[in-house]
């Protein structure tokens, strides 16, 4: 497919080396026996009174500083530990430091589902891993949408399809995708608005899984969200930035907003002072 106009420098590099590992080929498939049901993951943390959040292990990124280096295996646990529905792993090596190997380990290490987060642009980059879901971006497969997102079906994975617009929403309704994500960052420009989730969502089937993705650093964050209509929200800087298990704990328990008077007799939201990092 053509490469999508207007998209900035470092996700033009992420989508050469995609496309690069993809030429590489991989024989054979990689089955997924058993995956472990997404929405019904999210279902389940929110019968328990908890946010439905996926954490995300991301060592590093274009849009953030520095690198974590704690085992993925650690920081997995502590992600459900704190209460995660469900985990992202980053497999993309060159951007974010991912790997494979890191999912499977995680994988094999909790029971939650774990969602592959990469930038898969040819069937051949299904079967590098397994896993319980994989990711694919409207922007980056075009209209390749619906066969990959077939191949991947007759693999045994869920597919979260990302949108960022209603145009590509509906494209991915029309490609048949139960599970969406509303992605809060312009990738022609790296920049985060969280009202591109509320503009979107209203347009959503109701049968779908909703996630809201990226600009989700804070309580406040999260509960904005949520009214907007979001089924799940993945979350990766503010959990990673600091303890992960009280940064998950924290946001998978911001159902309720806690007013907070404050000593001039003004009433704030207590958790205003949460998290501001994007993911």
């Amino acid at each position: 497919m053509e490469e999508p106009a207007e998209l900035a420098p470092a996700v033009r590099s992420i989508l050469s080396a995609a496309r690069d590992r993809a030429a590489e080929g991989r024989s054979g498939t990689v089955p997924v026996a058993d995956a472990r049901d997404f929405p019904a993951a999210l279902e389940a943390a929110e019968a328990d009174e908890r946010v439905p959040v996926i954490a995300e292990i991301k060592p590093t990124s274009p849009t953030t500083d520095g690198t974590r280096e704690d085992d993925p295996v650690a920081l997995a646990e502590s992600m459900v530990a704190g209460g995660a529905a469900a985990l992202s792993v980053l497999t993309e090596p060159a951007h974010f430091g991912g790997s494979t190997e890191t999912l499977e380990r995680v994988r094999e290490a909790v029971d939650v589902p774990v969602l592959r987060k990469d930038f898969v642009v040819d069937e051949s980059q299904l079967d590098a891993v397994e896993s319980d879901v994989i990711l694919l971006i409207a922007r980056f497969v075009g209209d390749d949408l619906p066969d990959l997102l077939a191949a991947a079906h007759d693999r045994g994975f869920q597919v979260l399809v990302e949108v960022h617009d209603r145009d590509e929403l509906a494209a991915a309704i029309d490609a048949g995708a139960t599970i969406i994500g509303v992605n809060n960052r312009d990738l022609a420009r790296l920049t985060v608005d969280l009202t591109t989730f509320e503009s979107v969502a209203p347009d959503a089937p109701d049968d779908v899984t909703l996630i809201a993705e990226s600009g989700i650093g804070s309580p406040v964050d999260v509960r904005r969200m949520r009214t907007a209509g979001a089924d799940g929200l993945l979350i990766g800087s503010a959990i990673m930035d600091g303890d992960v298990e009280a940064n998950t704990r924290e946001l998978t328990a911001a159902t309720e907003a806690t007013d907070k008077t404050t000593s001039d007799g003004e009433t704030t939201d207590e958790a205003a002072s949460g998290h501001t990092t994007s993911t």
